[in-house]
């Protein structure tokens, strides 16, 4: 064993965050003598904001050795396809984001291409019409794509709260111990710098090598302790408040998320077998909270289970995520508005990456340098993506104005000007969403580029008619055929009352 490697691992803070690095560490590190203690306060809730996701999740559920169906019937999980956008653009416009692209490319050449020069010449039907998931999903319908030629893939909803608790006892049968108490103290070595212990109310002591800050928007280490400071985008992404509260389920869940533009932000409906999850998000500068929670409450499809809960963020990150021995993970390194589910996506990429980068105990500042470097880039691509379903929408009302009238991150106005003038997306490194999903917001958003890829000219229009055709009529075969995705969560995994 190196003499210096690192003996103990603290996480300060419990809920999805902590739970889930609690687990994955726990798993990568099984057979060496490393101790991880998590700490946790009963008195301190879960925001539960981040109950969906996107299909890199089941690689994690994956890598635990998680049964897909045991893991839905503990959380009252379901199926998701995509989400579905409302009223964005312009109010009564509606689009899809599924997982999976349009159809496969003709002549090497993507299908979103020939989707345009048919829809220049007025004979394209709405793009969605070519996406397999939406097929499914805009019929209540869902199966597992074939493995052997994947049309589309799938993520789940669940609740949040029943994650936590699922991992929690997964996490304490591999060895974790829990200690449940509110940190009051948290000294430094005078000589590094570096988180010496916590001390807790109960007078408690629980020491550690390396720290696992999860303590949400408290910050309580990276940030309140080690001083790391918060980088602001509130200039882009004006959004500062949002209210969640869970309702009664009043039909079948939907296999999609979906999200519906308001005057000054958006709400969300997360269905789960048992309820549903509701929220709105929105600019206290255009929109009172009073006037907020009457635009929430009165949207639910059932009656509300509990009061709405309310919360003040800033979006952004931290300028570093991993500062001296400490990491964070969750609301504790940074906020993006949960608008294309990546919450959880950006928790689970920052612990595979600290077990990538792992530390010993001399602590080397390059390695720290270069897990920042990466998580920086991660978040920086994704919040360009949350900027462009705002700034591309054609809504009258002055928050959608504002969004309209903004300077825009370099890095996103590039891809913005290579759409416009090419119809294709120059990507970067350490992107999340590649070229589909682009598609998916700009056109479903009704920007459209000014010319196709030239080189699909050389197909004859009524070859491409017809493919076009045939590949609507098979997703519209495949969609009538498949389950209810009530049906098919009955029969592999129904949650109990």
């Amino acid at each position: 064993m190196n003499e210096a490697a690192i003996r103990s691992i603290t996480i300060l803070g419990g809920g999805t965050a902590g739970w889930m690095a609690a687990t994955l560490l726990a798993k990568a590190f099984d057979g060496q003598p490393l101790r991880i203690t998590l700490v946790e306060s009963e008195e301190i809730g879960i925001i539960g904001v981040g109950e969906a996701t996107v299909p890199l999740f089941r690689l994690f559920n994956d890598r635990l050795g998680l049964d897909e169906h045991a893991f839905l019937q503990a959380t009252m999980g379901s199926y998701k396809l995509g989400i579905e956008f409302c009223d964005w653009g312009q109010v009564g416009n509606t689009h899809f984001h599924g997982f999976g692209d349009y159809g496969e490319p003709i002549g090497g050449i993507a299908p979103h291409h020939h989707w345009l020069r048919l829809a220049r010449s007025g004979e394209a039907a709405p793009i969605d019409d070519y996406s397999a998931p939406y097929a499914l999903a805009q019929r209540g319908k869902f199966t597992p794509a074939d493995p052997r030629q994947p049309r589309y893939s799938h993520a789940y909803h669940f609740d949040a709260v029943l994650y936590a608790r699922y991992l929690r006892n997964l996490a304490e049968s591999w060895g974790v111990t829990r200690v449940e108490g509110r940190v009051v103290d948290v000294p430094l070595d005078p000589q590094t710098g570096h988180i010496r212990a916590l001390h807790l109310a109960d007078g408690q002591v629980v020491d550690g090598e390396f720290f696992v800050d999860c303590t949400g928007f408290a910050a309580e280490l990276i940030g309140k302790r080690l001083g790391t400071a918060y980088v602001d985008w509130s200039h882009w992404l004006p959004c500062d408040s949002a209210i969640a509260v869970p309702s009664a389920r009043h039909d079948p869940p939907a296999p999609f998320t979906r999200s519906t533009a308001l005057a000054a932000g958006w709400q969300w409906r997360i269905p789960l077998q048992h309820r549903e999850g509701n929220g709105i998000v929105y600019a206290s500068a255009y929109m009172s909270d009073a006037a907020a929670e009457d635009a929430l409450l009165g949207s639910l499809g059932g009656a509300p289970l509990a009061n709405p809960r309310r919360f003040r963020f800033t979006a952004g990150r931290r300028e570093a995520f991993w500062q001296r021995n400490c990491v964070a993970l969750g609301f504790a390194s940074g906020f993006l508005e949960p608008l294309e589910s990546t919450g959880i996506q950006l928790i689970q990429n920052g612990i595979g990456r600290l077990i990538e980068f792992f530390p010993d105990r001399h602590f080397d500042p390059r390695v720290a340098a270069e897990y920042n470097r990466v998580c920086q880039v991660e978040w920086d691509r994704i919040r360009d993506f949350i900027i462009a379903h705002y700034c591309v929408s054609q809504r009258p009302e002055p928050f959608w104005q504002a969004a309209r009238a903004m300077d825009l991150p370099d890095t996103l106005q590039q891809k913005l000007d290579s759409w416009y003038a090419t119809g294709k997306i120059p990507l970067l490194d350490g992107e999340s969403y590649q070229e589909p999903s682009w598609a998916a917001i700009l056109l479903g958003n009704g920007v459209l580029p000014q010319r196709h890829d030239p080189l699909i000219d050389a197909l004859p229009i009524d070859m491409l008619r017809a493919h076009m055709a045939r590949r609507r009529e098979d997703l519209a075969r495949m969609g009538r055929s498949a389950p209810d995705h009530r049906f098919y969560l009955a029969r592999h995994c129904q949650a109990a009352a």
